[in-house]
């Protein structure tokens, strides 16, 4: 892992001294942005970089809102998520490649602090190293944020009700609810009761195979253009 900083961080310029999931760019695996979209390319066969750039956001989002969710509603507060304090490893998988080298107390459960931790700590600026890397929209982006923070409620509510907690559940919808009315996140998509209807699309469904999701703003794949060069 050399010395890679954090799932997210500040990004200035392009690049420049970005950490987190942006990476340390002069660590011991080089570019670990870089390297995590080549790794989720190959394993999906991504046409094009840009795809396999939304996937992994998408996917680190919902690790990210996963954490922040699950404790709000067990414990009344968030584990300090501060990009300091958190390792990412753009070559594995969860549930190994997000740690806290300094598991600590955060801020409070309530939608507002979840929201400064993981939209503001670490969605925020790695939607900008993504987006002047791989001209992705910022509809999409926060498309993909929103989407992935209502999987991570559906999850967590499903395993709540597997549990005999509904409340725990009712919980989760709740805060889920009151983020995705967060600026960065309104308008978005609709969200009636647990199920989330997106207003843009993660472009999976340029994927071979990869059709379109359950939440997508399309019902059928729409016609791929041609792949630019990666």
């Amino acid at each position: 892992m050399g010395d890679a900083r954090g799932a997210t961080g500040d990004t200035q310029g392009a690049i420049g001294d970005a950490r987190g999931a942006t990476g340390d760019t002069q660590g011991a695996i080089g570019d670990p942005l870089a390297d995590r979209v080549r790794r989720v390319a190959d394993g999906i066969a991504a046409p094009e970089a840009r795809v396999a750039a939304s996937v992994a956001q998408q996917a680190l989002a919902a690790r990210l809102w996963s954490v922040a969710l699950g404790c709000a509603v067990r414990y009344g507060r968030i584990p300090d998520l501060d990009p300091r304090l958190l390792r990412w490893d753009p070559a594995g998988s969860a549930p190994d490649d997000l740690w806290l080298t300094a598991p600590r107390p955060g801020a409070g459960g309530d939608a507002a602090s979840v929201a400064e931790a993981v939209l503001h700590g670490h969605l925020r600026p790695l939607a900008a190293a993504l987006r002047a890397r791989h001209r992705l929209a910022p509809g999409l982006l926060w498309g993909n944020a929103a989407s992935a923070l209502a999987g991570a409620a559906r999850q967590l509510t499903r395993r709540a009700q597997e549990l005999g907690r509904p409340d725990a559940g009712e919980h989760v919808r709740a805060l889920a609810a009151r983020i995705l009315a967060h600026p960065l996140l309104a308008g978005t998509g609709t969200l009636t009761g647990a199920d989330f209807r997106r207003r843009s699309c993660c472009l999976y469904y340029r994927v071979p195979g990869g059709g379109v999701c359950g939440d997508c703003c399309f019902t059928r794949p729409p016609r791929s253009p041609r792949p630019r060069p990666r």
